[in-house]
Order: structure tokens, then C-alpha cells, then sequence
């Protein structure tokens, strides 16, 4: 590309007589601007494009949102202020953001079956801190100022206001295990929420890797916890919502789903009846960027009852909202409520199941035998004495880009690890179906099975280095089978990658 010309100006002087795809000339001429006021940073989006373009991306936490969410998330509405909700700000001049958060609401609330939707949220840890707190304010501390003859917070003595504050914080969690799922924000000691309730767990069975949901209830019995939080990050099985609002009505428990990783299953139609949070839960949350194929951020869903707690995101712990990312969540809601995006959201499954199937047949061990959602665990450390720190590593060296995890009573710990997640949203958009399960698959054993660690590990402890070695041989050859993979389905074909690296200096 001529040092004086832009992207979109040599874009359009190679189509000829071809019509210019609109989408493709405003990337174009977002990333000469950026060129033009910060090289570093545009040359960092390219490179980050081609990075993504060429490996093939697993990680089930991640997906590739459409363009149009991508320019909606970009855009002049990054300058305005909007703290409070709809029809009541704390700043003047919110009217167009009203518009566009009443519209993403909207949405959100016709896609889920919702009576409630609040969008405001930056991520999912976020809506989970919002979730939390609305619950403890109106169940805990609302009805315990009421008792003191008071409405105000603010008119409490000192002496009242710390006697709430401890019956606030006194609250039982009871969730998903981190080493069996569940998310940093279900009451992990290193997070936050931690410090918000007194947190039980409840896990999964160590010979079947399953929740038991007799064991549930009977630690429901036995904690009473204000609120019972169901939902995951790594546990590839469905649950029955039904089935665990029931238990904790029985204990008069709120019920509270994180949906994150599994919110465009919901959206798709894949999970219903008593598989469908929403349809069950007090309160919902999740994030926009995982299976819902969205901008990164996050949302609250609930019933109406707690539609005035839930709107209290800001001032509880949220600052002012990003009217940009409300934006392209409202583009995300919409283009989740087509046919497409539910023969979408089943492509994802089946991929995965299909993936999962292919793993077992070669060897690996995959817990719980399958999935029924986006993911699957493989237990790198029982299948090839691999920690999962090394076999991440040694498949990101072969264009392979997914994340270590742990795994149920793992004796790794939970920074090197004894698994690998590996999910299927991101391939599903990208267009590939069973074959391509297959041979990934394949690509998947033949890395692992030649990773070598230089020592052998015992059933106690595995090597406490990231160290290992992998043949180049096998490097190139899995190389090559990923990017012929990748030849075949690539990321956002509308965009030329080589014209913009043309742009990239020092590649």
C-alpha cells in the first residue's frame, strides 16, 4: 500500500467495477483514522485481527460478535454521562441515551421471556455485584431500616447504621464450587463476593463429576442461605432450574442463575422448559460476549418485584453507564431474536457434543463422558501427565488458542491445572459443523499425546514449570492442519487481511 493512501481509499481503487461492501469501507476508514492519531494502537487492532484470523480460537468464554455490533460499540455516544436509569438521570441532556437503553431493555427483555431487563452493567462480574447487592437491599437491609421507623439510609445514627450493615453482611451464599464450575464472582476467597456474604459450596461427584441435587438439598436444609446462585463457567452439563427453584423456595432462598456462558443457549431456544433459567430464577445475570455473540458487557434479568433494587446499579457500585456498549448490546438483542441466531445456538451444541464424542473415541479423557452445552473438559494430567499450563502453551505453539482449567478435586491448583476447557462458540460462527470436530479433534491428540515434559509425574504433584518440548515436525504439522482449517472459514471474509497488514509496519 502507497505511504500517502489509506485503507479504504486502496480498498476501493481494487474493486473495479465490484460493489463495495459498506461494512468493509467503514472498518477501512475507522482504522485510517486511528493510523493517523495513534499508530500503535491501530496497528495493534490489525495485528490483533490476524492474530485471530490465523488460530483457531477455543476458548468458550469467547466469540466473534458481528461487525455491525462492533461499529455500534464505536461511536460519538462514548461522550455522554447517564447515571440513574431511564426516565431518571442524574445528569440533563439523556434523552437519546434513554432511547437507546430503553430499546436494549426491550429486547432483552422479548428475547429471554423477561419481565425485567437492566443493561447497564460493564461485565458479568459487575451484574453479578448488582445482582447480590439488589437482593441484599431488598430483602435484608430495606425491611431492617423499615424497622427502625426510617426510609432514609441517610437519617440512621451511626450506631443504626452499623447494626444494619452486620445483619447486611451476615447473609449466606450457597453456590457452585470454583474447582467444580463456578465463577470467581460465586464467593471464591480471592473475590469480592466473598467478602459480601458468608459463602457455603456445594460441588459435584467425584465419580460421576455430576451435581447431585439430593446433596443440594439437603445442604439447603442444612444452610439456609439467603440466596441459592446456580450457573457456571466449566461444568458441561445442563441443570434443571425447576428443579433447584423448588428447593429454594423450600428454604425460602432466592434463586439467582448466572447465565453467562450459557445465555445464547437461552436466547436460542436450545435450553427451555425447565432447563430455562429465566422462566425459574428471582434474578438472572450475564454477559453479552460469550454464546450470545455480542460486545463484551453485561445484564441483570428479574422478576418485577425486583425491578427497583436491580435499577439501583448506580449508585450501589456501578458508575455512569457506557451508552456505546448499550448500543451494541441492543444490536446483539436484536440479532439473537432471528431463526438464525436459534439454528446458531444449536450448531453450538451439536458441535460440541460432536467434539466431544471425537475426543472420547481417541483416547482422551473428557469429563462427565460429554457435554450438553458449549464446552468440554479434557483431563490433560490423568490423559497425557500434562499440567494444564504445558498443554495450553504447547497448543497455542501450533495456532491452537483455548485456556487451562481446573478440574474437580485438582491437585494442580488452580494456576497450572489439570485440564483444558474447550469450547465451540466461537467455530460455530465461524461456519464449521461435525466434520470440522473431527479434525480438530485429531489436531488436539496429536499435540498432546507428543507434548514431553523431560520428567515423569506421579499421582500427587505434577512439574511445577510451564516447561516442555514439542518436535517441529509436529509443530508444522499441526500448523499446517489449522491453517488449512482456517483457509476454509475465515473471520469476517468481507475484510481484506493482507491489505491491512500492508498498513503494519515491522510484521
Amino acid at each position: 500500500m502507497h505511504a500517502s493512501s489509506g485503507l479504504l481509499t486502496t480498498y476501493l481503487q481494487g474493486l473495479e467495477r465490484a460493489k463495495p461492501d459498506p461494512t468493509a469501507c467503514a472498518i477501512y476508514a475507522s482504522l485510517d483514522v486511528l493510523t493517523t492519531h495513534s499508530p500503535v494502537v491501530a496497528a495493534s487492532i490489525i495485528r490483533e485481527f490476524r492474530d485471530q484470523r490465523r488460530n483457531l480460537k477455543l476458548i468458550a468464554s469467547e466469540n466473534y460478535s458481528s461487525l455491525a455490533t462492533q461499529l455500534a460499540h464505536a461511536n460519538l455516544l462514548t461522550d455522554k454521562y447517564s447515571e440513574g436509569y431511564v426516565g431518571h438521570r442524574f445528569y440533563a441532556g439523556c434523552d437519546n441515551i434513554d432511547a437507546i437503553e430503553a430499546e436494549a431493555a426491550r429486547l432483552a427483555c422479548d428475547v429471554f421471556g423477561a419481565e425485567h431487563a437492566y443493561v447497564q452493567p460493564h461485565s458479568g462480574a459487575d451484574a453479578n455485584l448488582v445482582a447480590f447487592l439488589a437482593i441484599l437491599n431488598a430483602k435484608v437491609q430495606s425491611p431492617a431500616i423499615a424497622a427502625l421507623g426510617e426510609k432514609d439510609v441517610s437519617r440512621l445514627s451511626h450506631a443504626d447504621w452499623n447494626g444494619v450493615r452486620a445483619a447486611v453482611h451476615g447473609q449466606r451464599l450457597l453456590a457452585l464450587d470454583y474447582y467444580s464450575g463456578g465463577h470467581l464472582t460465586h464467593g471464591y476467597r480471592h473475590n469480592l463476593s466473598s467478602h459480601l456474604f458468608e459463602c457455603y459450596h456445594y460441588g459435584v461427584e467425584r465419580d460421576t463429576g455430576l451435581i447431585s441435587l439430593d446433596k443440594l438439598r439437603a445442604a439447603l436444609r442444612e444452610i439456609r442461605p439467603l440466596v441459592l446462585l446456580a450457573g457456571y463457567s466449566a461444568y458441561p452439563r445442563s441443570l434443571n432450574f425447576a428443579a433447584m427453584r423448588e428447593m429454594a423456595d423450600e428454604v425460602g432462598a432466592v434463586f439467582m442463575v448466572d447465565m453467562a456462558h450459557f445465555a445464547g443457549l437461552v436466547a436460542g431456544k436450545v435450553f427451555t422448559g425447565d432447563f430455562d433459567p429465566v422462566a425459574h430464577a428471582h434474578v438472572v445475570t450475564s454477559t453479552t460476549h460469550k454464546t450470545l455473540r455480542g460486545p463484551r458487557g453485561g445484564f441483570v434479568l428479574c422478576k418485577k418485584e425486583m425491578a427497583e433494587w436491580v435499577n439501583k446499579g448506580c449508585p450501589m457500585v456501578l458508575g455512569g453507564p457506557l451508552p456505546h456498549a448499550m448500543a451494541a448490546k441492543a444490536v446483539a438483542f436484536k440479532e439473537a431474536s432471528t431463526p438464525e441466531f436459534r439454528t446458531y445456538a444449536a450448531g453450538i451444541v451439536a458441535n460440541a457434543r460432536t467434539l466431544a464424542e471425537a475426543c472420547v473415541r481417541l483416547g482422551m479423557p473428557v469429563l462427565t463422558g460429554g457435554t450438553d452445552n458449549h464446552l468440554l473438559l479434557i483431563d490433560v494430567f490423568t490423559g497425557f501427565g500434562l499440567t494444564g499450563r504445558q498443554a495450553e502453551n504447547a497448543l497455542r505453539q501450533c495456532g491452537v488458542t483455548l485456556n487451562r482449567n481446573a478440574i474437580p478435586f485438582d491437585p494442580n491448583g488452580p494456576w497450572y491445572t489439570s485440564g483444558l476447557r474447550v469450547g465451540t462458540p466461537a467455530i460455530t460462527t465461524l461456519g464449521m459443523t461435525g466434520a470440522e470436530m473431527g479434525e480438530i479433534a485429531d489436531v488436539l491428540k496429536l499435540v498432546l499425546s507428543n507434548v514431553r515434559t523431560g520428567e515423569r509425574t506421579g499421582e500427587e504433584a505434577a512439574p511445577r514449570s510451564g516447561k516442555y518440548t514439542l518436535a517441529e515436525n509436529v509443530v508444522s504439522q499441526a500448523s499446517e492442519r489449522v491453517r488449512q482449517l482456517l483457509d476454509r472459514f475465515p473471520l469476517y471474509p468481507e475484510l481484506d487481511l493482507d491489505l491491512m497488514l500492508q498498513a503494519v509496519p515491522d510484521q
